[in-house]
């Protein structure tokens, strides 16, 4: 089992998104389930994150629970195969050529949008 500070080394994924309902940011960690704070600025939001992790990583070593690492980007080609329907392929190669940029350029932007639009949820 690692120490305190070896997991706090260890590059967790922090993610921040502007608090709905009260203002200000929430900012948790993915791989920590139930660790995350809030702060009237993304700054202090990050500040008051790691604060949390402390806390968080502290509690589950006294406890004796596992603690997740964190995935390595490593492990992601960035690439896989699609199978589509021709009428879509035909739809996304037209748009993507309107825009000027390349049909895979135009699949990542539309992947992203809409990977922005459920993260944000």
């Amino acid at each position: 089992m690692k120490t305190l500070d070896e997991y706090m080394a260890l590059p967790y994924r922090m993610e921040i998104v502007e608090g709905r309902d009260e203002g200000g940011f929430v900012a948790s960690y993915p791989e920590l389930p139930g660790c995350l704070t809030c702060g009237e600025t993304v700054e202090a939001a990050a500040a008051n994150a790691l604060d949390a992790k402390r806390a968080w990583l502290t509690a589950a070593l006294e406890e004796g629970l596992e603690i997740q690492e964190p995935d390595a980007l490593e492990d992601y080609s960035g690439q896989f195969k699609l199978r589509l329907p021709r009428s879509l392929h035909r739809s996304l190669a037209e748009h993507s050529k309107r825009e000027g940029i390349s049909m895979n350029q135009y699949c990542v932007y539309l992947l992203a949008k809409n990977d922005a639009l459920h993260t944000s949820r």
